[in-house]
């Protein structure tokens, strides 16, 4: 399976050529996953021999569980099936923008839809499943929305779970009223005055519907964002991705001293447990931190 991360990327310049490209093992990881996964559906509809299953998982019991993780009520469930095809790979982290660098994608933004899009994503801490499946019903940006038979108070965006024709899918059950700001509200008019000029977006409810590029007027989907993101991260200079914004959102609200079950709300999220992986430390907090305990050392010397 070594060849995974051996072998180079096909090219993606039309000509071929250009820098050579190769997986990492998180990525080959997580294909080898998927085909294991796969043989073991076979197995389990009489397409696969059944003694592959042992060259694919082996029992492990989890000793220390993680936090959170329920063991069941005679720690049945710390006996698991532990995959053996796999590479040593690398817990990167999470990965985050400062907000000087997404000013700065903001900076590149040719249109007004592209501008909305990464405040919508910044603004809200939203997933970019949620927003590409915003439809113009949920966005209220006025301070009441009372003529429309919302209760909410002040300009918000509501987050609901449903079946779109782009694919876009809510991760939450739970539907959601976010609040943004007024600046919000001035770069979504744009958006909309920009939108108008393409009669074909009058008949597609999402927001966020293709201008540009054809077939004009359908909702944008995942593939689409992921390419304008690859196109404004190449302008900015910068690595980029939709979900980058949320973890940014997330560690900003924290930093501001944001209660962390408001901010788990805000995100959509079940348990506060799951808040910590969003709180990003910088070398400038890590340095502050350490000079103030040597100020306070020198302090008690005296």
């Amino acid at each position: 399976m070594h060849w995974l991360v051996e072998e180079a990327l096909p090219s993606r310049a039309r000509g071929g050529g250009g820098p050579e490209r190769f997986r990492d093992e998180n990525t080959a990881n997580v294909i080898v996953g998927t085909v294991c996964e796969f043989l073991n559906f076979g197995i389990r509809m009489n397409w696969v021999d059944p003694e592959l299953a042992g060259q694919l998982t082996e029992p492990r019991y989890l000793r220390y569980l993680p936090k959170g993780f329920n063991p069941g009520e005679n720690g049945q469930h710390q006996m698991v099936r532990s995959r053996l095809l796999k590479l040593r790979g690398v817990d990167l982290g999470i990965e985050w923008l400062t907000v000087e660098q997404i000013a700065r994608l903001i900076d590149v933004t040719r249109h007004a839809r592209d501008r909305f899009l990464v405040l919508l994503l910044w603004c809200t801490g939203m997933r970019i499943g949620e927003a590409l499946g915003l439809r113009r019903e949920d966005m209220h940006p006025l301070a009441d929305s009372q003529v429309f038979g919302c209760q909410v108070k002040g300009p918000h965006v509501h987050v609901q779970r449903r079946l779109n024709s782009n694919g876009a899918w809510a991760k939450s059950r739970k539907p959601r009223a976010i609040p943004v700001t007024a600046d919000f509200g001035i770069c979504y008019a744009d958006y909309l005055h920009e939108r108008s000029e393409v009669p074909q977006a009058d008949f597609t409810e999402q927001v966020l519907v293709n201008l540009f590029r054809e077939p004009l007027g359908r909702a944008m989907t995942y593939s689409g964002v992921k390419g304008l993101f690859d196109r404004l991260a190449r302008r900015a200079d910068l690595i980029a991705r939709p979900h980058m914004i949320r973890h940014s959102a997330a560690t900003e609200w924290i930093r501001q001293g944001t209660d962390r079950s408001v901010v788990s709300d805000l995100l959509g999220r079940m348990s506060e447990s799951s808040m910590a992986p969003y709180v990003h430390v910088d070398e400038g907090s890590r340095r502050a931190a350490v000079e103030r305990a040597d100020a306070r050392r020198r302090e008690m010397a005296r």
